[in-house]
């Protein structure tokens, strides 16, 4: 898997119900390498940190992959790489068989998936459509986040390289599938239950449908 760009953001102001908010969704390609800090990528905008950045949501990851099918449902848009306000953009990246858990390298730094993304209003801002908050549950591959387990640098072409697998076989697309799902697999609910790579309150909240 390769990094097709490196993308950062800056805080844009939009209205929302009436009031001015802003948000760091709003992501651009640089030609500068990333730095991957513990807890966010540095020089990168984070308004809203209750739900992004931090220890489990420090960098994330979208495939160069699924923008074709994208762009043929909203052509009217001004496209480049960071549309879903990711921070690295991956060419190969496939949330049907990456596992949460599994361990990469990446440039100088070592991750690990951490949890899927779970698309919220802004997205609808980003694309100018609220319509596409459920377009992109329904189409399933959500990108990932990762933790940092050791900081360093990405730059574009640098190769994301597998170090460790789960043992635990949920993959980032069934954990996305088992969060948002009104009907749950118990089959894959226990497994997300069960994998520890998946953050605590996550799991917590998965129990209640056992």
């Amino acid at each position: 898997m390769k990094v097709i760009s490196t993308n950062i953001g800056k805080a844009t102001t939009f209205l929302w119900n009436g009031r001015e908010e802003q948000t760091g969704i709003f992501k651009y390609p640089t030609d500068e390498a990333l730095f991957l800090g513990k807890m966010e990528v540095l020089k990168d905008t984070v308004i809203d940190r209750e739900h992004h950045a931090g220890i489990n949501k420090a960098c994330y990851l979208f495939a160069s992959d699924h923008y074709p099918y994208w762009r043929h449902l909203y052509p009217e848009l001004e496209w480049n790489w960071g549309m879903f306000g990711e921070n690295i953009t991956l060419e190969g990246l496939d949330e049907s068989t990456i596992r949460i858990g599994d361990i990469y390298s990446i440039g100088s730094a070592l991750v690990q998936v951490s949890q899927p993304r779970e698309p919220c209003y802004k997205l609808g801002v980003r694309f100018t459509n609220a319509k596409i908050l459920k377009q992109f549950i329904d189409y399933g591959y959500s990108g990932t986040y990762v933790r940092i387990l050791e900081e360093g640098f990405v730059k574009k072409e640098d190769q994301l390289i597998l170090v460790e697998k789960s043992k635990n076989s949920l993959t980032v697309k069934e954990c996305f599938q088992i969060i948002l799902s009104k009907e749950k697999d118990p089959i894959i609910l226990q497994k997300a239950i069960n994998n520890h790579s998946l953050p605590e309150y996550k799991r917590e909240r998965l129990k209640k449908y056992l």
